[in-house]
């Protein structure tokens, strides 16, 4: 597969101009596969126009978050390269003591374009990626938030450093017990419909599609990689 990066995507016109270029280069080469568009969402007007960003070509390929751009183009006040930030968060309402301590939750900053991502991504048949993470000394931060971008429906992350290589491949591999739960939904409800009860869960045709996300996934990634697919039993 080729594909062709394209940084700082604000509209449908930047994938079109490339989409452009790429026909003139690949008739002037007799390329016979067409070369696909990867773009990278790293402004706040591209965040405004991520669906039509992502419905712009035959060409696009996926899609990526650029987190420290998209901070500096929000006006965000952070320098942090992806990622939390201690500061940010929700405080609980006071106790009956109001000298007590008050506890603190940390929340995501880079939730709510995820979620505009995915979904633009998803709706148009492309793939969502997270983008980098810069704290190289924190490795549990980092996999914190690409188990966050694996659930929210990243099919991957960009690697920085080596060290984020096996962290990513782990992320972004289903546990092995939470295939053998989808496996189980799919042996139970073989034509996806109907509603059965499994280890004390109810399950029904919106949980089997669930299901079959997880075992699908778990399928693609044995056929590359002998030892998960034995811990898939696949």
């Amino acid at each position: 597969m080729l594909f062709r990066s394209l940084p700082k995507v604000e509209g449908p016109w930047d994938i079109h101009y490339l989409d452009q270029l790429l026909a003139q280069l690949e008739a002037r080469h007799a390329i016979a596969r067409p070369i696909q568009i990867h773009a990278i969402l790293e402004t706040a007007e591209g965040v405004m126009n991520v669906a039509a960003i992502a419905a712009a070509s035959p060409r696009m390929h996926g899609m990526s978050l650029g987190p420290a751009d998209l901070a500096a183009s929000r006006g965000m006040k952070t320098t942090r390269v992806g990622g939390g930030h201690p500061r940010y968060g929700v405080l609980a309402d006071p106790g009956s003591d109001p000298a007590a301590p008050r506890a603190f939750a940390q929340q995501d900053l880079w939730h709510y374009t995820f979620a505009r991502m995915v979904d633009a991504c998803v709706a148009h048949g492309i793939k969502p990626f997270y983008g980098p993470f810069g704290d190289f000394s924190d490795p549990a931060a980092c996999e914190a938030q690409f188990r966050n971008a694996f659930l929210m429906g990243c099919v991957g992350a960009w690697s920085l450093h080596p060290t984020q290589i096996a962290i990513a491949k782990t992320v972004f591999s289903p546990d092995p017990a939470e295939v053998a739960f989808a496996e189980k939904i799919l042996a139970a409800m073989p034509d996806g419909t109907g509603a059965v009860m499994i280890d004390g869960k109810m399950q029904d045709d919106a949980t089997w599609k669930q299901a079959k996300v997880m075992v699908d996934l778990a399928r693609l990634i044995a056929r590359k990689d002998p030892e998960l697919a034995a811990a898939y039993g696949l």
